[in-house]
């Protein structure tokens, strides 16, 4: 039996430079999934031809910058993060090593093997942000198991988290005894 053994983690894109390759429907996809789940994302996107649906969205974002052209090694300078979305496998694999070499996260689209990280599915109700992997192997579970979790889970969520949030900055005492008393109150969530 496979097992899953990504270590999932919630990055603060704002805070990191993420460069997207790729101009084309590939491309767009990976920048509307990046800007779905965070619309502060510091993003330059490098194409050959640069799609209308990117220029779009682009343009509803202050943080995302075009440049139609080719890549340079260059671009690679100040990148916390590389999504490689050319279309292209042996472009794609040139600029990998490149980014490899300077210890970039790299995320090359429809190439498990040389990716670092996936880009799974997110449900996303309010400040409740859930991460839906498959391993990379596939992505249509992951989208399917993130409609099903949009419909069931309430939208009023959100709230639910703010009284926690403010119940536990009331709490007095160690870790421990924190943790005990919100367990108390979130069993009965699963009850």
């Amino acid at each position: 039996m496979s097992q899953n053994n990504l270590y999932p983690i919630f990055l603060k894109p704002e805070s990191l430079q993420f460069l997207i390759v790729g101009g084309g429907n590939v491309g767009l996809e990976k920048l509307t999934f990046l800007l779905k789940s965070s619309p502060n994302a510091k993003v330059n996107l490098i194409g050959k031809s640069i799609g209308e649906g990117i220029l779009q969205l682009a343009a509803q974002h202050d943080h995302v910058f075009l440049q139609e052209r080719s890549f340079n090694q260059h671009d690679l300078i100040g990148v916390n993060v590389l999504v490689l979305a050319t279309e292209n496998n042996s472009i794609n694999r040139s600029i990998h090593k490149m980014a490899k070499a300077r210890g970039v996260l790299v995320n090359v689209a429809d190439t498990p093997d040389l990716c670092d990280f996936y880009m799974g599915s997110i449900v996303t109700k309010g400040d409740l942000k859930i991460g839906i992997s498959t391993n990379g192997m596939s992505p249509t579970l992951a989208k399917r198991m993130r409609q099903m979790l949009e419909e069931v889970l309430p939208d009023d969520l959100h709230q639910l988290i703010l009284n926690l949030n403010r119940y536990r900055n009331s709490l007095k005492g160690d870790f421990q005894s924190k943790v005990k008393a919100l367990n108390s109150i979130t069993k009965k969530l699963i009850a």
